[in-house]
Formats: C-alpha cells, structure tokens, sequence
C-alpha cells in the first residue's frame, strides 16, 4: 500500500486499523534498525518503537503531508532516541559521550546485538565513539542509504552541515580503524 493510500485509509475511522497495519508493514522494520543503531540494546530498541508507533497512531491523523511519511516517521523516531538517550544520561549523571558511550560498547560486545565479522564489530565501536549527531548522519547516510535532502529534513539542518557532518564522522571512523588494530 502506498504512503497516499495509508494516510487516506486511516483518516476514515472504518479502515484505520488496516491502514495502521499496512504502515507497520511498510516501515517498523526500518524504524527499528533506525533506533537500535542509535540504542543499541534490543531491548531499549523494543521500547522506543513502540513509543514511536503510539506517536504515530495518535498523530497520523493530523500528518499534513508537508514532507514524505517516511520522513515524518523517521523525525519522529530520531526525537524519540535522542529522547530516551538524553533520560539514560540523566538516569546515569553523565555526558552521553563518556560512561554511556563505554556502556553501549559492551553491550554491543555481549554479542547480543550483532552477528557480523570482526570488520563490522570493529565499525559498530567506532560509531560509538562518535559525537550523537554525526552518528545519525552516518547511519542515515551509510546504512539507510538516505540522500542528503531527505536527512535535511529529518533532522532540520542545512545540506551543507550535513555533509560536512558526514565527512567528519568518516573521517573519524578512518582513524578509529587505524588506531584500532
């Protein structure tokens, strides 16, 4: 079902729940991964979707279709992580770049979160070393395959900063990989 199709079937009360189904269909995969790249706990993950998809149900009416579903859903999903990692900050007293950051790592190193090779291990530690806007940039970007304008509107910022993020984080990716053996 097509993002028009969804939106028009759930502003009818008889067809909502259908339309609801088809938008979970169609994006909770992608949100999830989304989130858990940012969360990394599949739990964390877990809940703030389904904080995200509540948003939704209760918001989607009101969508006015200024941007693309897909964008909207994933502004919503970015303010909710950044949301949850701020209260786990605050719930730790510490800056989100310090303990939390050490904490991810060994969740990530549980083996819980991830399957992949030693390369891909090696590029999940390293996006936890980068500062919380440039490893949205680079998940959108790199995994999600997202254009420039698209993260723009996502996340509200010039095309400009968002590649200069995107060079950044690369960079500081490049160096983790090289100081990391």
């Amino acid at each position: 079902m097509d993002d028009a199709l969804i939106i028009a079937k759930f502003a009818e009360e008889s067809t909502r729940e259908e339309a609801f189904r088809s938008l979970l269909k169609k994006y909770q995969q992608k949100i999830y991964w989304h989130v858990r790249r940012m969360v990394i706990d599949h739990d964390d993950a877990d809940d703030v979707v389904q904080d995200i998809f509540v948003k939704v149900w209760k918001n989607l009416g009101n969508f006015r279709e200024d941007s693309q579903l897909y964008t909207w859903l994933y502004r919503i999903a970015t303010n909710e992580c950044i949301t949850f990692l701020n209260k786990k900050k605050q719930k730790q007293n510490v800056s989100l770049d310090d303990d939390t950051s050490a904490y991810l790592a060994e969740t990530l190193a549980d083996g819980n979160y991830f399957s992949g090779d030693k390369a891909q291990m090696k590029l999940q530690q390293a996006l936890l070393t980068l500062p919380e806007k440039q490893k949205l940039v680079f998940n959108m970007k790199y995994f999600e395959d997202m254009k420039y304008e698209e993260i723009s509107e996502v996340l509200g910022t010039s095309v400009g900063a968002l590649k200069a993020s995107y060079h950044l984080a690369v960079k500081k990716i490049e160096s983790f990989f090289n100081n990391h053996d």
